[in-house]
Parts: structure tokens; C-alpha cells; sequence
């Protein structure tokens, strides 16, 4: 199995090291026809050659970096989340089986969006359990409401937008700048336009994928997805108590979280004690969902 992407030269390529280069890089591999992808699929599969795998990886790293992008609203760097993503691609090619009749990209988007969904969980540090409920509120509702008054979505806002959101939001206005600025995760190139594009209209994510890639299998799988995924969720409340699953609910999986004065009040605990139950459950939950998703891609593989 191939374990390290190289450019079209055979330099070490990463998406860390460089995101404008990596882009540029990338899209040098040729997307695949189904024939010669299944093919190579078949050559790994039964003999484990790894020119093969190159080949069927680098073919859909554009694919990455397209999925990737859909998780920039939370703040982590682009190219770490490209990288997570590879992780996964790796992982479906070495799991994918080209006899089922599926292309390999309908197949390694469920792994790609589940490595870099995993990272993510990981690395939930911009919304610490310290933060204040208004903070949090700020975290998930800001790509949203500059979305609603048309603020740029790249560099810093207007004051009268930034004094806009801090007031609709209940923060300081010097919360919103900085949360704005940890969320652009300085991956602005993705929205820039492309050097050698004679009239600079398209911009780096217009050729990341090829669209007609995109079938209606990987709607469905999409769709599949979401479902298997809200799932887990589910499954993994269910090993919580009926107060964790309280506290962890109104504190973590709402757009308007409580405060752990007025959770305190409700359940009759201090806010110490509240904060000790969110720590918990988030940790339990974790736990089960990672469980769960194990072995779900146990039984898909």
C-alpha cells in the first residue's frame, strides 16, 4: 500500500507543507476512466501493487480536497484537514473492492468525510469547556450571520458589521474579530483567483473535482451517510445517563447553548458540578461514537 504521495516529479507532496503548491500540484493527476480505474483496483487487490495504489490515490485527491472544504467553518487549518482526509482516501482504496460495480470515489467519500469528521472531534479545542455560553454561540453562528448581512467571507469585516454581529450575539466586538480571524484557518488561497487564469474569473476550488465524477450513486451514498452518522449519535446518547444527556445536549449539540448557571439552578448542582458532568459525558460519548464507527466500517469493508 502506497503510504506517501509525491508530485508529478516525485518531490514529497503535502497539503502542510504548502497549500497553493499542493493545489497546483494535484491537479496535475489525471482523473481515471472507469475501465482503467477498475483495473488498477483490481491489480492492488489481488497483488498489492503499490504503483497501483499510487495511482488510484493520487487520481482523487482533488476529491479530498473538495470534501475538505465543506469543514472549513471550523476552524482548524485546511491543510491539516486535507491531510486527515488522505488518510481516509488511503484506507478506502486499500478497503475498496472493484467488483461490487461502484466507482471508488462513491466509495472513499464515506471513509474521507469519517477521518476527517474523527480529526475534527479530536481537535474540538476552539469551543473549550471553559468558554462562555455567549462564546459558543459565536462559534457556531458567525459563518451564518455574516452569510446574512454579505460580509466578506475572507480578511476582516467592516466595524459596522463586526459591531452588528457582537450586538446580535452578546459579545464584545474584539470576540468577534479574533473568532473571525481563527476561523478564516488562513486557507483564504482556496477562494483566490488562479495565477494563470487569463480572465481571473475562476477560483482554486472551480477544478478541485470534476463534478461529472460526482454521480447520483454518491448522492445516495451522501444521503446513506447522513443517516448512518445521526445514528451512531443516537446509539452513543443511549449510553448516557438522562442527565448527561440533558447537560451534554444543552450545552454542546445546540446553537444557543445554556449556561452552566442555569443548569445548575435546574438540576439543583453547582455549576462545578454541571461542568464536571459535561467533561464526562463528552468523554463517554466520544468513546461510543468511535466504537460504533469502528465497527461499522468493519461490517462496509
Amino acid at each position: 500500500m502506497a503510504n506517501a504521495l509525491t508530485t508529478t516529479s516525485g518531490a514529497a507532496l503535502s497539503p502542510e507543507g504548502g497549500l497553493s503548491r499542493y493545489l497546483s500540484e494535484i491537479r496535475k493527476f489525471p482523473m481515471l476512466e472507469r475501465d482503467e480505474e477498475y483495473m488498477l483496483a483490481k491489480r492492488f487487490k489481488e497483488h498489492a501493487d503499490p504503483d497501483a495504489a499510487q495511482r488510484l490515490i493520487t487520481s482523487h485527491l482533488r476529491l479530498v480536497a473538495k470534501i475538505a472544504m465543506g469543514y472549513r467553518g471550523y476552524g482548524l487549518p485546511v491543510g491539516e484537514v486535507i491531510s486527515e482526509g488522505n488518510v481516509g482516501l488511503m484506507q478506502a482504496v486499500k478497503k475498496f473492492d472493484p467488483e461490487k460495480g461502484f466507482r471508488l470515489s462513491t466509495y472513499a467519500m464515506w471513509w474521507i468525510r469519517a477521518s476527517i469528521q474523527e480529526y475534527i472531534l479530536r481537535s474540538w479545542s476552539l469551543v473549550k469547556i471553559g468558554t462562555t455560553a455567549a462564546q459558543k454561540k459565536l462559534f457556531f453562528n458567525l459563518r451564518k450571520i455574516k452569510g446574512q448581512i454579505d460580509a466578506v467571507d475572507d480578511g476582516d469585516m467592516k466595524p459596522e458589521e463586526v459591531e452588528h454581529i457582537a450586538t446580535k450575539l452578546g459579545v464584545t466586538e474584539d470576540e468577534v474579530v479574533s473568532m473571525n480571524r481563527r476561523m478564516a484557518g488562513g486557507d483564504n488561497s482556496l477562494n483566490a483567483p488562479m495565477r494563470n487564469d487569463a480572465e481571473g474569473s475562476s477560483e482554486w476550488q472551480d477544478w478541485l473535482i470534476d463534478e461529472d465524477a460526482v454521480s447520483a450513486e454518491t448522492k445516495l451514498v451522501q444521503s446513506d451517510e447522513f443517516e448512518m452518522r445521526m445514528g451512531l449519535l443516537e446509539q452513543a446518547m443511549a449510553d448516557l445517563n438522562e442527565r448527561e444527556q440533558k447537560i451534554l445536549t444543552e450545552r454542546r449539540l445546540t446553537e444557543s447553548p445554556r449556561t452552566l448557571e442555569e443548569l445548575s439552578a435546574e438540576f439543583n448542582v453547582s455549576r462545578e458540578r454541571v461542568r464536571q458532568i459535561e467533561v464526562r459525558a463528552f468523554e463517554k460519548l466520544q468513546k461510543a461514537m468511535k466504537k460504533l464507527d469502528l465497527e461499522a466500517r468493519s461490517v462496509d469493508a
